[in-house]
């Protein structure tokens, strides 16, 4: 046995730096070496001030923005160390009561709102955490935002199409708007511009 423990802990140590401190550093490097924003955490910066990441979805409420997806982690919304999706099946009961909840709030939200709700605004994502709503949920939640804000949903519909991006590299995905940026965007927008 005392011939077998001299080797045993030396491979422990050995493996322990190995994967525990070279091959994270490693992998690190790499990350930031090629990609140093993402690596960085992808802020988005205003006034040279953080105010949130591209990456990871941000708790919008008031009218006059434009409201994300919904976050799955909880108790706090858009908590990334919370990162995970509700589990709920399409078949389950507790999704649909959810559901129709949500479509019920959206409806309360903006009376107005003739379009079908996107069922993105009424479902979270897989991580919890998406950053991003489709165009037909920024487009259905144009003129509520543009009321609140006193412009034209014209002028609010431009900032929304600027603001989407395509498929990644032209074939992956869906086209996408970033509702941090578009909310920021939002922000520039002089009162009564049409």
């Amino acid at each position: 046995m005392k011939t077998l423990l001299r080797p045993m802990l030396s491979l422990f140590v050995v493996l322990s730096v190995i994967t525990g401190l070279v091959y994270p550093m490693v992998v690190t490097g790499i990350g930031r070496a090629a990609f140093p924003r993402e690596a960085a955490g992808s802020l988005v910066y205003k006034d040279g001030k953080a105010v949130g990441s591209s990456l990871i979805g941000q708790n919008f409420d008031e009218p006059k923005y434009f409201w994300g997806r919904l976050s799955a982690t909880s108790p706090n919304p858009n908590d990334a160390s919370a990162s995970g999706g509700s589990n709920f099946g399409p078949l389950n009961p507790a999704l649909t009561d959810a559901v129709k909840a949500r479509i019920a709030a959206l409806r309360d939200a903006d009376p107005d709102a003739q379009l079908p709700v996107p069922a993105d605004l009424v479902t979270a994502s897989g991580s919890g955490l998406d950053p991003e709503i489709s165009p037909a949920a920024a487009e259905y939640q144009i003129a509520r935002v543009a009321r609140a804000r006193g412009v034209s949903p014209d002028a609010v519909r431009a900032l929304v199409a600027r603001s989407t991006q395509g498929r990644q590299w032209g074939i992956f995905g869906e086209p996408r708007v970033n509702v941090l940026t578009l909310n920021l965007g939002l922000d520039e927008l002089p009162r009564g511009a049409v």
